[in-house]
């Protein structure tokens, strides 16, 4: 995939890249059925109205994190087969359309099964879009030697997203019944799309390509390249146990709303502090880490992911917990660059879709299992306190610095 001529082509087609990884990530961070604006209305709905359980919540959720699991699929079919002459770009129209009419039918939508359903095709054609998106960044990535800053633009502005979205599902909320909270939510979120539809058609100029017998080839080389290369399978393994922490987000939710009665309000809020660490650890990685090499900046990610885990210990207020989430989310944005750099630069030519998916999906496999392991173990082992679920989530993530350096010799040795 190229991006239209400048007359500096590099300069030219990074920043056109940098500005639609910007909308496109801008857009998911509404639209994503577990982080944007539906989904504390989503929880409140299920808890306050149906009576759900954190184990139930979690569980019944996680199918929405099925479509991420299986990214590998778009990958492969927009690596192989064009779509109306086109590999990228009819993919990205198509998914985007798709979800437009997806949230509006979850405004129509009336219970439970009906409105995860719904979002459950919304979250279908949010994983293809990112899926597309995510080929075009390592394509370009590994060309123009930018993983790091393309990943590091779209999270950025995901986590924008993400604070405006949160801030404003607390409030929808706080206004309007939780079915009412809910519709309006979605009805927001349709409109968001309509910006990479309109973005895709200005800034993204792809070269047709149609189906032909050496391009099958290449990609089928690329392909069987992926699943032969034993440095992605180790690097996949080492992503699983990375992610694989006993998460505590809705034995939290259960938490705040249950013992320190947070309002909905507050509790959007807090999600939009999460968001302004995130944001405030991207500048931090493009001023400060950029030049760091992958292996030292996923050791301090994982000294910052235990240390942020354990600061929840200290969450008894609103004051506390607007610093305990704030630095949860610089530490997880240094985390997010380092595991997808990762990732990214070492996805094979020609299956960059495929193969940077099925990376992606191991995180997105390991992150719900982590959720509803965490709510089983927070409902039924630690009845119900938030502490000892804390305690045993960062021991999890300290135990990752063992594999940074056995990662390391696997990958060199591969080499």
């Amino acid at each position: 995939m190229r991006i239209s001529r400048d007359r500096d082509p590099d300069t030219g087609g990074i920043s056109r890249l940098m500005l639609f990884f910007a909308i496109v990530y801008t857009v998911e961070g509404i639209c994503q059925a577990k982080v944007g604006i539906v989904w504390q209305p989503l929880t409140h709905y299920l808890k306050e109205t149906q009576g759900w359980t954190p184990v139930q919540i979690a569980a019944s959720l996680a199918v929405l994190d099925v479509p991420w699991i299986i990214k590998p699929l778009y990958g492969m079919v927009s690596d192989f087969v064009p779509l109306f002459g086109y590999r990228r770009r009819s993919y990205l129209l198509l998914a985007n359309a798709g979800a437009i009419v997806a949230f509006l039918w979850t405004t129509q939508a009336l219970t439970p099964a009906a409105i995860v359903l719904a979002l459950l095709l919304t979250a279908i054609a949010m994983a293809a879009s990112s899926t597309v998106c995510g080929a075009l960044l390592v394509e370009n990535g590994q060309k123009h030697r930018a993983s790091a800053a393309f990943i590091n633009q779209q999270w950025l502005w995901f986590n924008i997203a993400v604070m405006a979205a949160s801030l404003a599902g607390g409030e929808l909320i706080e206004f309007l019944s939780p079915a009412g909270a809910v519709h309006t939510a979605a009805a927001l979120a349709a409109l968001a799309p309509i910006a990479i539809i309109i973005s895709c058609q200005l800034l993204v100029d792809e070269a047709p390509a149609g189906i032909d017998l050496a391009e099958f080839r290449r990609a089928l080389r690329g392909f069987l390249g992926t699943l032969r290369s034993r440095t992605l399978w180790l690097i996949a393994a080492f992503l699983f146990c990375y992610y694989f922490s006993p998460g505590f987000g809705t034995p939290l939710y259960f938490y705040l709303t249950d013992q320190l009665q947070f309002s909905q309000g507050t509790i959007g809020l807090l999600a939009s502090v999460t968001a302004g660490g995130w944001i405030v650890g991207g500048l931090i990685y493009r001023y400060l880490l950029h030049g760091m090499a992958t292996r030292r900046l996923l050791n301090l990610s994982i000294l910052l992911g235990a240390l942020a885990t354990l600061a929840f210990l200290g969450l008894v207020d609103e004051t506390t917990a607007i610093v305990v989430y704030f630095l949860s989310g610089v530490a997880s944005m240094i985390a997010n660059i380092a595991t997808l750099t990762l990732a990214a630069d070492h996805c094979p030519k020609r299956s960059e879709g495929f193969a940077f998916a099925a990376l992606m999906s191991v995180i997105n496999l390991a992150t719900p299992l982590a959720d509803t392991l965490g709510a089983f173990l927070y409902q039924h082992l630690f009845a119900s306190q938030l502490a000892p679920l804390i305690l045993v989530s960062a021991a999890f993530t300290g135990f990752v610095f063992v594999l940074v350096p056995l990662l390391d010799r696997g990958i060199a040795q591969r080499r």
